[in-house]
Order: C-alpha cells, then sequence, then structure tokens
C-alpha cells in the first residue's frame, strides 16, 4: 500500500525533532553531532500507524540556514508538510525559505503546528497565531489546520495525531506510475551486509532480485535485500522510506544526489527545459547565464540558467528557460526543482522541468514560445508529438519516447493510437517500434527528391546515385532501416527506381550530346570486332586518346548498364553478345562432359590465358560454374 509522506519543516531550533519524537517515540537526531549541538544537520526518519489503517512516513529536516540544502533534498519526496512555528518566536527567516521551497516543490497540503505553547502566555499566543495566518494567507496552507502544542507536556499532540489522520484517510491512493525511481539521500556500508542506500522512493515499484541502475552514471546493482521503517520486505513502492542493500556496486561507486531506478528508464542530460519563478523576495533581478546551484530529488548541482525571452527577469516574474548543468542528471517531465543563489547562498526560485533531455536551444526564436506553450498545456498527445518531431529524420524508438516524456506502457501506447492511426506520425521499424513525424518525412522525401534530381543533372550519363553515398547525402547519421523505409516507400509509389546498388529518379533518362553518341557507336562496333579478345581499358583510351578519359568511363558504363558490353575484370570489358554465346557453349559442354579445366576452355574458345582465367572467373561469379580444385561443374548440377 503505498505510503503518504509527512516532512517538517520550519527554522532552527522550532521543535522540529521534538515534536516527531512526542508524536512517534522515534529520536530522529541520529548522528553525536546532533545530539551535542542539540540541532538536526541531516535528514531523519520515523513513521506514525494511524488509526485509519495507514503508516505516515516522516522525515525530519534541518533548519538552520547552512543545512538548507539538506532540507530541499528532504522535501523533494514530501506529501504533506507540517510547517513548525515556534510560539515564542514566530516567523523567523528560515520559516520563510522553507516554505518558499516547499511551494517551489508543488507541495499541496499540509498543517501548521505552533510549537512550545508552554513557554508563552494565552495573549502572546494568539498574537502568534494571527501573524502565522496572515504570513500563510494566499498560500496552499491559508486552510491548513492550526494547532498549537507542547511536546514537553504532551499538550495538543494527539489533536495533531488525529488531523494528520484525517488528513491521510482523505488522501488518494493512486497506483505508483511509471518505473521506480528514487532520489538516494544515504550511502553507507553495513558489516555483513556491504552497500546500503536509502531514500524516498517517487515512482513505480521494485522487487528484491531486481536490478537498480544509478543515474547518471548508469552503473548497475542487485538488489540483495530492502527494508521500509526498518522492516525487510520484498517489494518497495512509491511513498515508500526504503533501505536497499546493493550487490555488486561498492559504497564509492554511489553518491547522494544519484537517482536509483530501473534500467534505462532515464535519458541523463547537461541540460534541462523548465519554467523558472523567479521568487518575489528577491532584491534584484536575475540576469541571464548568472551562475547558480540547481537542487533536482537529492542532487545539488551548479548550473547557468538561460532565459530565452529576456535579458534579465524581475523578482516575481516566471520565464522560459534552459538550464545548462556543470553535472548530468536524470529526470522526468513534471519533476520539480530549487534554485538557490551561488554566494551568498539562499533560495532564489524554482520551478517544473518540462524536457529532461532536449536539444541546446537558441535565444530569441519565435519557435520556442510555440514549443513551450505546448509543454505548459501538457497534452499527452502534443507533446508525443513535439518530441518525434524534434527528434528530426531518426525520430524515436517506443522505448526512448517513453523516457522522453515520463509515460509508459499501456497509458503511452493509448495516446500513440490516434496520432498513428490518423497518419501524423508513421511507424518506420517493426520491432522497435521506431516513429517519425510525417511532417519530418515529407521534408526526408523532399530533400531526397532534390538531391537525386540534382545529381541526374549535374551527371546526366550515369545510371543512378549509388544506395549509401545517397543516404550520406540526406543526412550524417541516418539511420539504415528508416533509409530503407524510405526507399521502399518511394519504389511503392514508383517515384524511383532501384537497379542492385544504384537509385535514380523513375523519370531520368540517360541523356547525351552528339560527342557521346558518336564515341558509343565507335565503342560498339570496336568491342564487337575484338570479340572475346577485348584490349584492356588502358589499351582502349589510347585508342580513343582523342575523348577525355572521364567521358570514355562513363560511356562504357553505360553501354554495361544497358547490356551492350560486360565488365569481366577492372581491365576486361567484353562485347556482350560474345559472352553470352560463350556461356552458351560452355553450358552445353558441361552437360555432356560434366567438367572442364584451364586447358579444355582453352580448346573450346581458342583464347590465352590473359582471357580464359577472368572469363572462367566470371562465370563462377555469375553463378554459372563453381570451381572444384582445378575443374569447374554446372552450379546447378552441384545443387542437384
Amino acid at each position: 500500500m503505498r505510503e503518504i509522506i509527512l516532512g517538517t519543516a520550519g527554522h532552527v531550533d522550532h521543535g522540529k525533532t521534538s515534536l516527531i519524537k512526542a508524536l512517534t517515540g522515534i529520536d530522529t537526531d541520529r548522528l553525536k553531532e546532533e545530539k551535542e549541538r542539540g540541532i538536526t544537520i541531516e535528514l531523519g526518519f520515523a513513521f506514525l500507524d494511524l488509526p485509519c489503517g495507514h503508516r505516515l512516513g516522516i522525515v525530519d529536516v534541518p533548519g538552520h540556514e547552512k543545512f538548507v540544502k539538506n532540507m530541499v533534498a528532504g522535501a523533494s519526496g514530501m506529501d504533506l508538510v507540517a510547517f513548525i512555528i515556534a510560539a515564542d518566536e514566530g516567523i523567523m527567516p528560515q520559516t520563510r525559505e522553507h516554505f518558499e521551497i516547499c511551494r517551489l516543490l508543488g507541495i499541496k497540503r499540509g498543517i501548521i503546528v505552533i510549537t512550545k505553547k508552554d513557554m508563552v502566555e494565552p495573549d502572546w499566543l494568539e498574537l502568534v497565531t494571527d501573524d502565522v495566518r496572515t504570513y500563510f494567507a494566499g498560500s496552499f496552507l491559508e486552510d491548513a489546520p492550526l494547532i498549537p502544542v507542547s511536546s514537553t507536556t504532551g499538550e495538543g499532540i494527539e489533536e495533531v495525531r488525529n488531523v494528520l489522520d484525517a488528513l491521510v484517510a482523505a488522501s488518494g491512493f493512486s497506483e505508483p506510475h511509471g518505473p521506480f525511481r528514487m532520489p538516494v539521500d544515504r550511502v553507507f556500508s553495513m558489516k555483513g551486509f556491504g552497500t546500503v542506500i536509502t531514500g524516498t522512493a517517487i515512482s513505480g515499484r521494485i522487487k528484491t532480485g531486481e536490478d537498480l541502475m544509478f543515474y547518471p552514471g548508469r552503473q548497475v546493482g542487485k538488489i540483495r535485500g530492502m527494508q521500509v521503517h526498518n522492516v525487510d520486505t520484498q517489494e518497495a513502492e512509491a511513498g515508500h522510506r526504503t533501505a536497499i542493500n546493493l550487490q555488486g556496486l561498492e559504497k564509492e561507486s554511489i553518491n547522494r544526489g544519484e537517482m536509483a531506478a530501473a534500467v534505462d528508464c532515464l535519458q541523463p542530460s547537461y541540460l534541462l527545459d523548465g519554467r523558472f519563478i523567479f521568487l518575489e523576495s528577491n532584491k534584484k533581478p536575475y540576469k541571464n547565464r548568472s551562475r547558480v546551484r540547481v537542487h533536482a530529488g537529492t542532487a545539488e548541482i551548479m548550473a547557468r540558467i538561460v532565459l530565452l525571452e529576456d535579458e534579465e527577469l524581475a523578482p516575481g516574474s516566471e520565464a522560459n528557460v534552459q538550464i545548462l548543468l556543470e553535472e548530468q542528471v536524470g529526470c522526468w517531465p513534471g519533476d520539480k526543482y530549487v534554485v538557490r543563489s551561488y554566494s551568498p547562498i539562499s533560495t532564489i526560485g524554482g520551478g517544473i522541468i518540462y524536457n529532461g533531455s532536449p536539444r541546446k536551444r537558441k535565444r530569441f526564436r519565435p519557435i520556442n514560445k510555440e514549443i513551450f506553450k505546448t509543454y505548459s498545456e501538457n497534452n499527452p498527445e502534443e507533446l508525443v508529438l513535439l518530441h518525434i518531431q524534434e527528434n528530426g529524420y531518426n525520430g524515436l524508438t517506443l522505448e526512448k519516447l517513453a523516457v522522453k516524456t515520463g509515460i509508459f506502457g499501456k497509458r503511452l501506447n493509448k495516446i500513440l493510437q490516434l496520432p498513428i492511426s490518423s497518419r501524423k506520425i508513421l511507424v518506420v521499424e517493426q520491432d522497435k517500434q521506431r516513429m517519425v513525424s510525417t511532417e519530418v518525412y515529407q521534408k526526408l522525401i523532399e530533400k531526397f527528391s532534390s538531391v537525386l534530381t540534382e545529381y541526374h543533372k549535374n551527371n546526366p550519363l550515369k545510371a543512378g546515385l549509388p544506395k549509401e553515398e545517397l543516404r550520406s547525402l540526406l543526412y550524417r547519421g541516418l539511420d539504415q532501416r528508416l533509409f530503407q523505409f524510405l526507399l521502399n516507400d518511394l519504389q511503392k509509389k514508383k517515384v524511383i527506381v532501384q537497379d542492385q546498388a544504384l537509385i535514380r529518379m523513375a523519370d531520368h533518362r540517360i541523356s547525351m550530346k552528339d560527342e557521346e553518341v558518336n564515341l558509343r557507336r565507335e565503342l560498339e562496333v570496336f568491342y564487337n570486332q575484338a570479340g572475346l579478345a577485348p584490349p584492356t581499358l588502358k589499351e582502349v583510351m589510347a585508342k580513343f586518346g582523342r575523348y577525355q578519359h572521364q567521358l570514355l568511363k562513363e560511356v562504357l558504363t553505360i553501354m554495361m548498364n544497358e547490356n551492350q558490353l560486360v565488365k569481366v575484370s577492372e581491365d576486361l570489358y567484353f562485347y556482350k553478345p560474345a559472352v553470352e554465346n560463350l556461356k552458351e557453349k560452355l553450358v552445353a559442354l558441361l552437360a555432356k562432359e560434366n567438367e572442364i579445366d584451364m586447358p579444355k576452355f582453352k580448346d573450346l574458345t581458342g583464347l590465352s590465358r590473359k582471357f580464359s582465367v577472368p572469363l572462367l572467373e566470371y562465370f563462377d561469379r555469375i553463378k554459372v560454374t563453381i570451381r572444384v580444385g582445378d575443374k569447374r561443374i554446372l552450379r546447378e548440377r552441384q545443387n542437384q
């Protein structure tokens, strides 16, 4: 059953850890330094079994300004927040910063707890309560339950427990979406067990024995065992505070901030597309490409935020941005992020990630607004079309499309039904379900026709363009299967003709000038007279020296394509009727005598070794004969 995660938030020494201990009996400060200093430094964890039957996972975050990055790491998995404010101090700096972080991370529900009730007079408590209500007015905590408590006397603790019970009972426990993902917040080694990671699962399910991949490095380990709140389990799912014992990975190979997830469900990237909210509390505008700290999941990464439509952003404004990261991160669309300034460090904004592995975008391009409008409208079919179209000629496989969109399985297949049936998307490779935008495919056809037509114009004597040369002229790295799909499609539509490795437009005809026609006529007479003893190519070029060598080669190629000549070897062209006549004699002799060797072949033809060897090898090559030792037999006889 999916758990709800409750996180604390609030200023240092306002009683977050004491409240959790009063509620659960668990002291979340586990470090010696935390106990000595009396403040929370690292994330702490507890749980509370509620009367409604659900277990509430609890994350206790540090309140000190020096440890806000740890607070952000803990807040990334919260469903509910318990906002803690001490009655003797009221709203303080980290109260404000933690509240902004919760808003930026999209937390929608919570409770307000005013602690240390026993340390103030009733009139003061009423003033603090009014101040708190005013501060949260207009926010997601405007109508949240507000409960004054004393963790020392226990007053109000039961009311907090009852309110939490009601909130959790009213929560929607939807099926965990997509593959398993868990931002890693702790990595340690246990004697006898090895490497252990902990975190709050944010999607999917995982079982003991399955593999986990760690992003961005993509190293893989097998799950040896798991615990949820110190209890062994065979399965963990979204909402669970989970400890995972790994096999095959050393502690040093994993870092806090990495994402533990199902294999190949994320595409690490140095770029993110997103919406950036620049907090109203900032005193100065944000200048394009300023260096900042981006918090995504439990990771903190140095980055620069590129404003795609502005030079600077005023406090309280929002913008479409591309985030340039100094380290890769693995994200899905819809993930939230928080931005803190480089120096001095404070929370300045954050927002939502639209694309976890986009192309690099140029600023002030009109197309950017269209793309980000599609992102923000969040229509799944339009997003699918956008991602496939942006991937150009090579399109996307179903597997890669799922990673791009963060939508998997039956849900993605259902979204694809209409655009495929309406031919907005073409499936060009069935086994991997590679899809290409029809709009992009039409542009590829146009480029194909343009390239081939231009080639025919510049090479009127050539029968066509070699297949692989054509592919490289269309687009460097064009997928082989897409290219073959294109060829098959255009042949079926009778737009092109493929003759072995040569491709030509269906209406292409070799166009010969008078000089070329004369040369062809001369060559035909010359080779007809030479019969089975033609001169070498070098000798032919010398004989017809008044013509350019390139022209001579092109006319010879035309004569081969039109079955007037046969190229038997690199140096020897034969008159085709003479070779065909010899082939008939050879087949008749072999049908009678079963085999032939070199001397017999020379007797049959009256030719020297200079011509006999290449002719015999030619007959082998075109599968008339097959060589067995020093003799030839009919190939068809060998297969009988």
